[in-house]
């Protein structure tokens, strides 16, 4: 997969779809790479120029020293953009992709044609939950990651999703085990600090806010105080814990399309 230099990394990236079409930029979760989209790049790759990236720490992107945060990973996506010669775009992030979608509304709102924030919040988590995670994965290391791998399918699935779909849930959590300790660590610190709620009214793009019935980590109410504070945002909500777009499937992928288009 080809690489884009940025001032002090590489970012991992993959571009699909007709070379003439609008472009889609597709921003992954904590903890996993740009796999996590593989269910929806087919469909959507028929009407978009579908971007995918690793985000900086995880999969092939580089690992630069830490801590991170979301206006760099939102930096990140627009020298991307930049690199490819992209001017304006659609973006969808999912989680931590969410809250880049939420800085890039509210600080470059210009180069957005449409935006989808899911399973995400405003704030995610208190410090003190983040910074007990950052000091575990810095003692435990890969162990730890590999420990975290099976702690998230709770997490990022329903029961019953996590007992019928055994090998789309090894396949996502794979990565995690996968995930270099020091960018993980890193973008927790981004997660940790970044905070979004009194900002929200700055985001005038077309908005689309995703949720999970069953997440426990960014709950519909987290969706709900988003849409409530950007004028016109539209909400859908799936049967899913907190990877919608891989639980939810091809519900996903169409909602998504339709808002999208």
């Amino acid at each position: 997969m080809p690489t884009v230099k940025l001032a002090d990394g590489e970012l991992n990236y993959r571009l699909e779809g007709p070379v003439d079409a609008p472009v889609l930029v597709l921003s992954n979760s904590l903890g996993t790479t740009h796999e996590m989209w593989d269910a929806q790049v087919p469909a959507f790759s028929e009407q978009f120029r579908v971007l995918r990236y690793d985000t900086r720490g995880h999969g092939s992107s580089s690992v630069t020293p830490g801590p991170y945060s979301i206006e760099q990973l939102g930096r990140d996506v627009l020298g991307l953009a930049d690199a490819l010669g992209i001017d304006r775009f659609a973006f969808c992030g999912l989680s931590m992709g969410g809250l880049i979608g939420q800085w890039l509304g509210i600080h470059a709102g210009e180069r957005l044609t449409r935006l989808v924030v899911c399973n995400t919040g405003a704030k995610i988590g208190t410090d003190e939950v983040w910074n007990e995670r950052i000091d575990t994965v810095l003692e435990g290391g890969e162990q730890t990651m590999r420990d975290m791998r099976d702690a998230s399918v709770s997490r990022w699935f329903t029961p019953a999703f996590a007992e019928q779909q055994l090998a789309k849930v090894a396949r996502i959590t794979q990565m995690i085990a996968s995930t270099s300790p020091a960018g993980y660590a890193a973008n927790c610190a981004a997660v940790r600090d970044a905070d979004y709620r009194e900002q929200l009214g700055a985001i005038k793009v077309p908005t689309l806010i995703v949720c999970g019935s069953q997440d426990p980590v960014t709950t519909p109410d987290h969706g709900r105080f988003i849409q409530a504070r950007v004028e016109g945002a539209e909400l859908v909500e799936f049967e899913a814990a907190h990877l919608s777009n891989v639980e939810a499937g091809d519900a996903f992928t169409q909602r998504v399309l339709a808002f999208l288009r």
